[in-house]
C-alpha cells in the first residue's frame, strides 16, 4: 500500500466530507478504508443495513481487522428490534462529520442507502410524529394485506406519496401509511415544506459503478462467503430474538431465505439462488438511483466504472489516481472564492 498522502488541514471550519457511493459488492468499503488510511479519513456508514447489531455476517459490516486500521462510525449500532429511520440516521451522521473535522480527519460516507446521501445532499423534510397507534395500525396492514394492497389503498387518500412507492417495499408503503393517519397529510405533501437544510461543507464524490456480470459474480462468490462465515447461525439468532417479521433487520438481503432453510422450507442452494437474485435486483435499482441523483457538483464526482477490491492489483493501480482526484477537489473547494 501507498505511504498515507500529506493530511487535508484539518481546521474545523475547513469542512470537506467524500461521498462514496454505489451498488452492493462494488468495493466502496475497500475503497472507503484505503482512502482513510492514506488521506487520515473516518468512514461513516451510509447503508441502512450495516447499522444493525445482530448483521455483521449478512451485511459484510468490516471486520475487526479493517475497524483497526482506520476509524469507523454508525455500524452495528442500532439493536435489530428498532427501525433506523432517514432522519435518525441523518442526526448520527452529522455528529461523526463533526467530530471526524473537528480531530482533522476527513468523513468518509460510504454505503449504498440513496435516500441516506440525499438527507445530506438535499436536507430533509421535518414530518411530525405519527404516533403509536399509527405505527401499529400501518404494521398489522402491510401485514395481513401485504404492500400491494396496502398501496392501492394509499393511492385512494394520497396519490401523490403512493406515486412515488413500489408495491414490492414494504417498509416504505407502511411508512407511508402511517404518516398519512397520523399526520392527517401525507408524506409527500410534508416533503414539500421547507425542512432540514443539507449538511454544511462541500462534498466530493465517488461513485462506483461496476458492469453488471461483475456485480452478480461479486454478488455470488460474497454469498457463498458469508455462509462459510455463519451466516445461518446469525439468521438462527435473530429468529431467536421473536421480532416483529416487518422490521427492516428482518427483510436484509439473506435473512428471508435463510429463515425459510433454517425452517425446514427450502434447500440452502435453492435460498442462495434466491438471494443472490433477490441482491442483484436491489443492485440495479441502487446503479439507476445513483445515475440520476449527483451526490455533488459534477466537477467533484469520479465515476470509477469497475469494482474495487483492496486485495487486487487494480487497488494500487486505481488507488494513486482515486486519491489524487480527492486532493486536488479537497484543495479546490478550500481555496478562496
Amino acid at each position: 500500500m501507498m505511504q498515507p498522502a500529506t493530511p487535508p488541514p484539518s481546521a474545523p471550519s475547513e469542512r470537506v466530507a467524500i461521498l462514496l457511493a454505489g451498488p452492493t459488492c462494488s468495493g466502496k468499503s475497500a475503497l472507503a478504508l484505503d482512502l482513510a488510511t492514506r488521506i487520515g479519513g473516518t468512514v461513516i456508514n451510509t447503508d441502512s443495513m450495516q447499522v444493525y447489531r445482530e448483521l455483521s455476517v449478512l451485511t459484510a459490516r468490516p471486520d475487526a481487522a479493517e475497524l483497526a486500521q482506520a476509524p469507523h462510525r454508525l455500524y452495528g449500532v442500532l439493536p435489530a428490534r428498532e427501525t433506523g429511520s432517514v432522519a435518525w440516521w441523518r442526526a448520527q451522521a452529522l455528529h461523526a462529520m463533526d467530530e471526524a473535522w473537528t480531530t482533522g480527519r476527513v468523513p468518509i460516507l460510504c454505503g449504498g442507502t440513496g435516500l441516506y446521501f440525499r438527507a445530506l445532499t438535499d436536507g430533509l423534510a421535518e414530518v411530525p410524529d405519527p404516533g403509536a397507534d399509527a405505527r401499529a395500525e400501518a404494521r398489522s396492514l402491510v401485514e395481513a394485506l401485504g404492500p400491494a394492497a396496502l398501496l392501492e389503498r394509499l393511492a385512494a387518500v394520497d396519490p401523490d406519496t403512493a406515486a412515488g412507492l413500489r408495491p414490492t417495499d414494504p417498509q416504505r408503503v407502511a411508512r407511508a401509511w402511517e404518516v398519512w393517519r397520523g399526520t392527517g397529510r401525507g408524506l409527500a405533501a410534508w416533503r414539500r415544506q421547507p425542512g432540514l437544510a443539507a449538511a454544511p461543507g462541500r462534498r466530493v464524490a465517488l461513485r462506483l459503478d461496476p458492469p453488471r456480470d461483475v456485480l452478480r459474480a461479486a454478488i455470488a462468490a460474497r454469498f457463498d462467503h458469508m455462509v462459510a462465515r455463519g451466516a445461518l447461525e446469525e439468521v438462527r439468532a435473530l429468529l431467536a430474538l421473536d421480532l416483529d417479521p416487518a422490521l427492516p433487520a428482518m427483510r436484509a438481503h439473506g435473512v428471508p431465505e435463510l429463515a425459510a432453510v433454517l425452517r425446514g422450507e427450502r434447500s440452502l442452494p435453492d435460498a442462495a439462488a434466491a438471494a443472490i437474485a433477490a441482491t442483484g435486483r436491489y443492485t440495479k435499482r441502487q446503479a439507476t438511483w445513483f445515475a440520476h441523483h449527483p451526490l455533488a457538483a459534477p466537477s467533484a464526482t469520479m465515476l470509477l466504472p469497475h469494482r474495487f477490491d483492496l486485495n487486487a492489483q487494480q487497488s494500487e493501480r486505481s488507488g494513486g489516481k482515486i486519491v489524487s482526484f480527492v486532493i486536488k477537489q479537497i484543495d479546490a473547494a478550500l481555496a478562496p472564492a
